[in-house]
């Protein structure tokens, strides 16, 4: 074993408590669910997302005041012995993200409730509002998490609030598409664990700013990086390990696919980004940031032509989900500075974060607007839905603005992030991966036209309305498809935010 420094790495910092409201918020507001009448379930979780989202503010609001990261050591216990809780400015952006994606999320499902009075206070009805707090707590332990093993727990128990969400009608199709689901989950969690496990018995100790400062870590180090990336790639549902995902968020209801796509996946992703990064010794990251760029470019292409072939339109937004996931992988290798320039300094690290805040925006309000679609008209096929924008204009609004960001069109946020990769590509010297950029742009506009040029159509017989849907449930969508499109607006340079409580990460330990 490793002998390692025990001087204090983590210092309490006075807005530290924020981070504790972030996580028990949410869970306050599961525990007072099951213990009061499920019709008053809706008004306890809305107040949660609420009391949520103003704390997430607040998180935002005192990074950039003390331009510094916020940290909460639980109990006093300094690691390795205790555990910390952490947000620089990547987790603090990534827990405003949430809260908004989340609170819009539960604005739909309420409107959505309301449609059917008999049962929107049943069972099916309370627990999505449990299921999608619990799944709130656990995006923002990963955010938070410092700790390799608790980060372990915060995914398991992401896992098992999200699985349910895929099959809370209980037909037989959504069950298969859970347990699918929950198969590429665990064993994930297994490759993962098994990581933990090497590490700790290597190291004795699973802080990430302790471990970031081994240097070489030997080969324990590095298979053990190997074995949790590959089981985190399976969560992520990046190519080829994606099985999962397209029969999962298409069979899942509007509000929780636009929660599994915009947000559940983000958290293994949000791993990889630290384990390669902030433990991965120089050599190995360069080696795996090589790696998960051709896996992502790779997602790119297939699954954006797998979306445009397509017949329904939840699954052409699913397997858009993946190609657009890819994007965050070419980030490794682009982010490379020059003259040993940290990642974070880099545009490419603005760039990849951009994208993953504007595909969280736009992926939500695609999947609330094809939720609006199905039921209005009983069915998503989308070759039946000609001329469907003149019963649903916002919604086609909607999935017109957030196609923007996917394609790359200004001024969305998704151009900006993409400009930015575009751009890294370029003067690194990767131009297979300015080319896949490129393609991803032109493929992703191929199915977003498809689907506005079907909304706009003429059609002979249009099609019938089964459900008059109030403009109100239609809002929610356009907001998060506009917010996508005011991401746009960010200057072309590396952002500030992101850059705060980075510095100094590896100067912790003392091997």
């Amino acid at each position: 074993m490793t002998p390692l420094a025990l001087a204090p790495v983590h210092v309490a910092t006075p807005g530290g408590y924020l981070l504790v409201l972030a996580l028990t918020l949410p869970v306050l507001g599961v525990l007072a669910i099951l213990a009061l009448a499920p019709r008053r379930a809706r008004q306890v979780a809305l107040a949660s997302m609420a009391a949520g989202l103003a704390v997430a503010i607040a998180i935002l609001a005192e990074l950039l005041r003390t331009g510094d990261a916020l940290t909460y050591v639980v109990g006093g216990w300094q690691p390795p012995l205790g555990i910390a809780l952490r947000a620089d400015g990547l987790s603090a952006a990534l827990i405003a993200m949430t809260a908004l994606v989340i609170s819009a999320t539960g604005l739909f499902a309420r409107g959505m409730q309301d449609l059917s009075p008999e049962t929107r206070d049943g069972r099916a009805a309370t627990t999505f509002w449990a299921l999608l707090l619990a799944t709130w707590s656990a995006l923002n332990a990963v955010f938070l998490g410092e700790d390799l093993f608790n980060l372990y727990v915060a995914l398991e128990l992401l896992t098992f609030a999200a699985v349910p969400l895929v099959c809370l009608d209980g037909r037989a199709e959504t069950m298969a598409a859970a347990l699918r689901y929950l198969m590429f989950a665990l064993l994930g969690s297994l490759l993962y664990l098994l990581g933990v496990g090497l590490i700790y018995g290597a190291f004795g100790t699973l802080d990430i700013r302790i471990l970031s400062g081994l240097g070489d870590g030997g080969p324990a180090l590095s298979v053990a990086l190997a074995l949790m990336i590959t089981g985190l790639l399976a969560k992520a549902a990046l190519f080829p390990l994606h099985l999962w995902l397209p029969p999962a968020h298409a069979g899942a209801p509007a509000a929780a696919s636009a929660v599994l796509s915009a947000l559940v996946i983000k958290a293994p992703v949000f791993l990889i980004l630290r384990l390669v990064l902030d433990i991965a010794p120089p050599e190995a990251a360069a080696f795996a940031g090589q790696l998960l760029a051709i896996l992502g470019a790779s997602s790119i292409l297939f699954c954006s032509v797998m979306a445009l072939r397509q017949a329904r339109l939840k699954l052409m937004i699913a397997y858009s989900t993946v190609a657009q996931i890819g994007y965050l992988f070419i980030v490794f290798p682009l982010a490379s500075g020059p003259d040993g320039m940290p990642p974070w300094e880099t545009i490419a690290w603005t760039g990849g974060t951009l994208q993953l805040v504007s595909h969280a925006l736009a992926k939500a309000a695609m999947f609330l607007a094809a939720g609006v679609v199905a039921e209005a008209f009983g069915h998503d096929r989308i070759a039946d839905l000609g001329g469907f924008g003149r019963a649903l204009p916002l919604s086609a609004a909607a999935f017109g603005l957030a196609g923007l960001s996917l394609m790359g069109i200004p001024p969305s946020g998704g151009f900006i992030a993409k400009c930015l990769l575009l751009t890294a590509a370029v003067i690194n010297g990767h131009p297979w991966l300015a080319a896949t950029i490129l393609a991803g742009g032109l493929l992703a506009g191929g199915y977003v036209f498809r689907v506005i040029n079907t909304a706009l159509a003429s059609s002979a017989v249009p099609p019938a309305v089964q459900r008059t849907i109030p403009r109100r449930l239609e809002m929610t969508a356009l907001a998060l498809a506009v917010a996508a499109v005011l991401l746009g607006f960010i200057p072309l340079e590396p952002f500030g935010l992101l850059q705060i409580g980075r510095s100094g990460l590896a100067t912790a330990v003392a091997p």
